[in-house]
């Protein structure tokens, strides 16, 4: 029997072999689309789960309640590992880890630019990072040691086996000992890195990270491991005021408590909003989560659409069928195997698309996605979808076409009912309904991208350069400056503490005249040279930038707007400010600018003088046009200066861009696949036109004869489709906005949503429906009537 069903099955294929590419392209398209954003979001959700103790490990974060707000965020006193370990029996690992940056290592005349950062003892412990040299228990024990990736070991030493106990110097200041070699970090690590030095010489260089006083100590995060059976939340709640003993100062209204979340779901949530763990990339995984269902779900409408409109072509097998005895479970069970095979054979063809597709969607999307080929569990998974897939796409036609009476369909007055003609147009709307929300969704996050990138952000970052400080260039920098601002092309050369596009380093530890004692302020900091402002093209609304003329301008600070409203002076210029315990006076206040991504508000901004620092960055204006000239002779001077080092360089504007990775990865992805949602609508839609005018061919041969022109029948078969999709249009609408607003919440400054991104998005549907629907309907409309007629 089955036998039997296949043949019918593959001869029903055969005889319609249009629609039959039509519900398989469209099904294959659909699934193929489907499948890769599954891999995508499958990928997502592996990050740090390589971890075997992963329901053990955790990082600790603080809440900061202060003047009705709470702040969260994984930074910590650099000394809180070692006292949770000491504190709570429970903690049976705790590492400090400072933040990852870029750094300079030598060996010889051999000079390395490597990523890494600093942890604890425990931390090789903790986290598996496998280790080809060395042991996890004594890896980062000293002070003087270091443990470095494969990759770093090769480099300088050729083989892991020679890296051991090998003596390598790290920026031109310190020696550090060789005790591990680990493997590279692996595409589901979040935190990617080549060394790691111990922790307790990170904290050697940084005397500030050992004070618990609440005003200095954020910056870097602590990790914990529970021992086995602990009891998580029982350790947060008894943990959760752990820092009150360790305040230097109180003050009314504000307090910090601690809270853990799973180190291997800080990578998807990692955001915080009102002290709670709120979003993160979470968000985009259930949008393209959404956005693979939506397609996949289009593509099994096109299959019900085109299956129940071609009903004719099967009636009389299904009448003959009953007659001879066929109950209709049995026809049931032949439609839906029908449907089954379709799905796994549109599942050959997406799995083809998905191999043709994956080294473009890994440059897109900038992971290394692969087929899982070797694994059992991605066929068996993909053959149960393909399975439910055709179980869904099937199940409406297998009921309609099992449903028909024998005796009407063998006498021919069996008819499509208007609930089966209604059902179709349903479908077809729902389906352009998914199709323009992905449009307008789309719309919106291309005008969002757009809007940053050319929002004034208060300076001038085009023309600007980043050039890190390292090596024996911060010691140098005042000849670097005189020596860079005479190149041609270079017209303006400044520093600062941090890359403009990021400050990152908070303080609370200032003070001004009348500052009510109750309240505490989070005020962003960093340090800059001489030429700051000029260079960045900032505006200052009063007073004015810092001058050599001004030998007390080391004690001077500038300020930004919102800081300013937070002190509340009026004329604050000359004012007394305090930054540290440092007196000095306010300088200038600059118009607000945006320092951060557009994600977060401009917060209050501290500027102070360091024109000599030990680290920092190098701001460089150069004139347009004279880039690549300018370029090459800084590259010459600083290997003048700094002969060990690499010249190493950032536009400030590829910077700038660079906070908007994702939203650029997520922009591309919703065009390539609104355009494939609606490419499978079309798709349908075409079938439909098809079988339309095939079944109305009487009807458009008759008014041909009595004076219809082309136009009219043209319009006949159009219209009704045409209304369908602007029905469409209307239901989607209202649904786009609210996901569109939704979105948009997440930024701090964002476009305002307009009617025409609506009023756009329905005409591209409009006009796509009207391409797709003309040919066949033009076709229809020029046919000769009499051979219409004649056929008939």
């Amino acid at each position: 029997m089955i036998k039997n069903y296949l043949k019918t099955a593959l001869r029903s294929l055969g005889r319609n072999k249009v629609f039959s590419f039509i519900n398989i392209s469209g099904l294959a398209l659909g699934m193929g689309c489907s499948l890769l954003i599954l891999l995508w979001v499958q990928s997502e959700y592996k990050i740090d789960s390589f971890n075997k103790n992963s329901s053990r490990l955790f990082s600790v974060y603080e809440r900061q309640f202060y003047n009705d707000k709470v702040d969260a965020f994984h930074s910590t006193p650099g000394l809180m590992a070692d006292e949770l370990k000491r504190a709570f029996p429970e903690v049976e690992y705790a590492s400090g880890f400072g933040w990852i940056n870029e750094n300079s290592f030598s060996l010889g005349e051999k000079i390395i630019q490597e990523e890494g950062g600093w942890a604890g003892n425990d931390y090789f412990k903790m986290f598996n990072y496998p280790l080809l040299q060395g042991d996890p228990q004594t890896a980062l024990n000293s002070p003087s040691a270091i443990a470095v990736s494969k990759k770093m070991a090769e480099n300088f030493f050729g083989s892991t086996e020679n890296a051991i106990n090998k003596t390598i110097r790290f920026n031109e200041k310190r020696d550090f000992k060789i005790t591990a070699v680990f493997e590279n970090a692996g595409v589901n690590a979040s935190k990617k890195f080549d060394y790691l030095i111990n922790w307790y010489a990170y904290l050697d260089d940084n005397p500030w990270l050992k004070d618990w006083s609440i005003n200095i100590n954020d910056g870097p995060k602590t990790f914990v491991a529970l021992r086995a059976g602990a009891d998580a939340n029982g350790f947060s709640t008894r943990s959760k005021n752990f820092l009150r003993s360790y305040y230097k100062e109180q003050r009314a209204g504000f307090h910090i408590e601690l809270g853990i979340q799973r180190f291997d779901e800080m990578y998807l949530h990692s955001q915080f909003k009102n002290g709670q763990i709120d979003g993160g990339r979470i968000e985009y995984v259930k949008l393209f989560s959404i956005i693979a269902l939506f397609i996949l779900v289009i593509a099994c409408v096109n299959f019900m659409n085109l299956t129940t409109a071609r009903f004719m072509k099967r009636a009389k097998e299904i009448g003959v069928r009953k007659v001879t005895g066929a109950i209709r479970l049995s026809l049931l069970t032949q439609f839906m195997g029908e449907a089954i095979l379709i799905a796994f054979l549109s599942l050959i063809l997406a799995l083809a698309i998905v191999l043709l597709l994956l080294p473009v969607f890994n440059a897109l999307t900038q992971k290394h996605i692969s087929l899982p080929a070797g694994n059992p569990l991605f066929w068996v998974t993909i053959l149960f979808l393909a399975f439910i897939t055709g179980i869904i796409a099937g199940s409406y036609p297998a009921i309609f076409l099992s449903s028909f009476d024998p005796i009407k369909v063998l006498k021919g007055s069996i008819k499509a009912g208007p609930k089966a003609a209604i059902f179709r147009k349903a479908l077809v709307v729902f389906q352009f309904t998914l199709s323009i929300v992905l449009v307008i969704g789309t719309i919106v996050v291309s005008k969002q991208l757009n809007y940053i990138q050319t929002k004034n952000l208060g300076y001038d970052k085009d023309h600007v350069i980043n050039v890190p400080l390292q090596g024996t260039l911060p010691g140098k920098y005042t000849a670097f400056k005189q020596e860079a601002a005479n190149i041609p092309g270079v017209t303006l050369v400044t520093r600062i503490s941090q890359i403009p596009t990021k400050l990152t380093s908070g303080t609370s530890d200032v003070d001004w005249e009348n500052r009510n004692p109750s309240e505490k302020n989070l005020f962003v900091w960093a340090s800059v040279g001489y030429d700051f402002v000029k260079t960045l093209d900032l505006h200052i609304l009063q007073g004015r930038d810092f001058s050599k003329d001004y030998p007390t301008d080391s004690a001077g600070y500038l300020l930004n707007e919102s800081a300013l409203k937070i002190i509340n002076y009026k004329d604050p210029v000359g004012k007394q400010f305090t930054f540290w315990g440092k007196q000095g006076t306010i300088v200038g206040i600059l118009k607000d600018f945006h320092f951060n991504s557009l994600h977060d508000p401009i917060q209050p901004l501290i500027l102070r003088l360091r024109e000599n620092e030990n680290s920092g960055n190098a701001l460089v204006r150069i004139q347009p046009g004279k880039t690549q000239m300018a370029l090459r002779t800084l590259e010459a001077l600083s290997r003048e200066f700094n002969p060990k080092f690499p010249f190493a360089y950032q536009f400030l504007d590829e910077a700038y861009n660079g906070l908007y990775t994702s939203e650029q990865i997520i922009s591309k992805l919703s065009r390539y696949f609104a355009f494939i949602a609606i490419f499978i609508c079309c798709l349908g839609l075409l079938g439909l036109v098809m079988f339309t005018a095939e079944q109305r061919i009487k009807e458009i041969g008759i008014r041909k004869v009595l004076g219809a022109n082309t136009a009219s029948v043209f319009g006949l078969l159009s219209k009704d489709f045409l209304l369908l999709v602007l029905i469409a249009f209307v239901i989607a609408s209202p649904i786009a906005w609210w996901a569109a607003n939704d979105w948009l919440t997440g930024f701090a400054y964002r476009i305002n949503i307009s009617w025409w991104m609506f009023l756009l998005a329905g005409l591209l549907a409009m006009i796509i429906a009207l391409l797709t629907i003309s040919f066949q309907a033009l076709k229809a409309a020029t046919a000769n009537p009499v051979k219409s007629l004649r056929t008939e």
